[in-house]
């Protein structure tokens, strides 16, 4: 079987500070067993991610997260259409995004951030783009995600002014899509929030360093 390496990170970061500083970092380099398939990512990532928090609850509990940001999709995510169908209530990662399920199995709060829109509920990446530019939406910077059904899914937002392409934001777990869109605000110096994008960057400087493990 042909397995990928992948690097799982977790930065937790302080919004009081005016840089929002780095109060923790973790790191996990894992071989993947689990190939990608698309709209089933949480199965291959989850469990690398849910370890790294266990780690952080027993080591670091101070700075045990009161909210995570998930570079993945919550609600927004094709097959949550699955569970509404299927009425799937006390299984909420059932047909849902990463972010559900890491906020469901962690019981902490989650907000999918997606860079990418998935085809849900008659949404499309085209139209919304088309709307974003749209010279009588140029002051606008967020639109509500409602799909065919009439149900809100999320919201694409233009999450700094010279941003072209917009991230989508959607509920993860027991947070509102409203409190969610004002915590990405909070964090946005540019594209992607602050700590998506620290993971990010930082896993990408662990891998670097760390070329002997891999």
């Amino acid at each position: 079987m042909c397995t990928q390496i992948a690097c799982a990170s977790i930065v937790v970061l302080d919004l009081l500070q005016n840089d929002n500083g780095c109060l923790y970092e973790d790191y996990k380099i894992v071989h993947l067993q689990i190939p990608y398939i698309p709209g089933f990512l949480a199965f291959r990532e989850a469990p690398v991610l849910l370890e790294l928090l266990e780690k952080m609850k027993r080591q670091c509990s101070p700075f045990y997260p009161q909210c995570l940001m998930v570079d993945g999709n919550g609600l927004l995510h094709p097959r949550a259409m699955l569970r509404e169908l299927l009425s799937l209530d006390k299984v909420h990662f059932v047909g849902s995004g990463l972010a559900c399920h890491l906020g469901v199995t962690a019981d902490i709060p989650t907000i999918g951030i997606g860079k990418n829109l998935h085809h849900v509920d008659g949404l499309s990446k085209s139209e919304v783009r088309k709307f974003l530019e749209a010279e009588e939406n140029s002051s606008k910077d967020l639109i509500t995600l409602t799909g065919y059904s009439g149900r809100i899914w999320g919201a694409a937002l233009r999450s700094t002014n010279d941003s072209l392409k917009p991230i989508y934001v959607s509920i993860g777990h027991r947070i509102s899509l409203d409190s969610a869109i004002k915590l990405v605000r909070l964090t946005c110096k540019y594209r992607v929030p602050e700590p998506v994008r620290q993971a990010d960057m930082r896993s990408r400087n662990f891998l670097q360093k760390n070329q002997g493990l891999v």
